[in-house]
């Protein structure tokens, strides 16, 4: 059983896979010294011929079709990340198995969103800058709480399902936006299906999971932020390709009782005359809804026993397929 750790930037596998992780899988493989990288492959070639199992995260590199030719008994490609698109096809094509640990960092994000929509309906963003623009503690906005108040759910992939999952203990409606999820699914889920345009008119905070796919480019428009409530919050976790950018930043000009907690953007980071440095009403993060700090070995050990899982023949849950591929951010 040989393994080996492919990766651009090796201090990637050291945060990845630390904390005992790296060391685990060295008891459970005969592992190839080091890391692979696209530029030793080259030279590691012939000492990798019978490799079975890649193990990875971010910084994978898509070996050439010569170098995959010369693998034959490469079996599967474990990465501890988030989207494969980059690499997965050349691998998929030649019936080698991938894995992707996108349902561990589907964990991060939806805590990271949870904490975002709790403190968005009680009205914090919006009480903190009435509070330090107007310095007086009794006319600051207050949020309506989370009592019997709704919620949109842009998009019931892993990281939707996974903050629907955490709003389940609270007393709020949950609506979801998705043309995959069925009448019966959202029934079994406890939530409401509806249209994008309901989703926006109706809920107090909308939180968009939309993948960036050629069909969700730009689907997020003027006429959506505009129809939004008196000081609703919308959250972006997702992709900001799925925004008309400058068509969101005019209506939160002459909105400013509207919130933006854009967490992605497009580009990322924003161009620097960008608006979004500048508006009120607008909080930027650098991309933390993910997997961050200790949080990232939790990929590492979902990896681990898919790996495990795998050499037993018990169900598997992270497989990734090219059909998946085609609604994969």
């Amino acid at each position: 059983m040989n393994a080996a750790f492919f990766c651009q930037d090796e201090k990637k596998i050291e945060y990845v896979y630390g904390r005992g992780r790296r060391e685990r899988i060295q008891a459970l493989c005969d592992v190839f010294p080091g890391v692979v990288t696209a530029q030793s492959l080259k030279a590691s070639i012939d000492a990798l011929s019978d490799l079975e199992f890649i193990y990875s995260t971010w910084g994978m590199f898509e070996p050439s079709a010569a170098q995959l030719d010369r693998l034959p008994s490469l079996k599967a490609v474990f990465y501890a990340a988030g989207s494969v698109k980059a690499f997965a096809p050349a691998f998929l094509e030649r019936g080698v198995r991938v894995f992707g640990g996108w349902g561990a960092n589907a964990v991060a994000v939806a805590d990271f969103t949870l904490g975002q929509i709790l403190l968005a309906t009680n009205g914090y963003f919006r009480n903190r800058r009435d509070y330090i623009n107007r310095g007086t503690y009794g006319s600051a906005c207050r949020g309506i709480g989370n009592f019997e108040e709704s919620v949109a759910i842009l998009g019931a992939g892993m990281a939707g399902r996974a903050v629907i999952d955490r709003l389940q203990p609270f007393d709020l409606e949950v609506l979801v936006v998705d043309p995959y999820l069925s009448e019966e699914a959202a029934a079994a889920l406890g939530v409401e299906r509806v249209s994008l345009a309901d989703a926006f008119r109706r809920a107090l905070v909308v939180s968009n999971h939309l993948p960036s796919l050629p069909a969700t480019l730009g689907m997020l428009t003027r006429e959506h932020f505009a129809s939004m409530r008196e000081n609703a919050v919308f959250i972006n976790t997702g992709r900001g390709a799925t925004v008309v950018e400058q068509e969101m930043i005019e209506v939160l000009q002459v909105r400013s009782d509207l919130t933006a907690l854009l967490d992605v953007t497009d580009p990322e980071p924003p161009v620097a005359e960008s608006p979004f440095f500048t508006l009120p009403n607008v909080h930027l993060s650098t991309h933390l809804a993910g997997a961050q700090g200790n949080e990232v070995v939790r990929m590492a050990d979902c990896m681990i026993e898919e790996w495990q899982a795998l050499r037993a023949g018990r169900p598997l849950r992270y497989e990734i397929t090219s059909e998946m591929l085609e609604t994969m951010a």
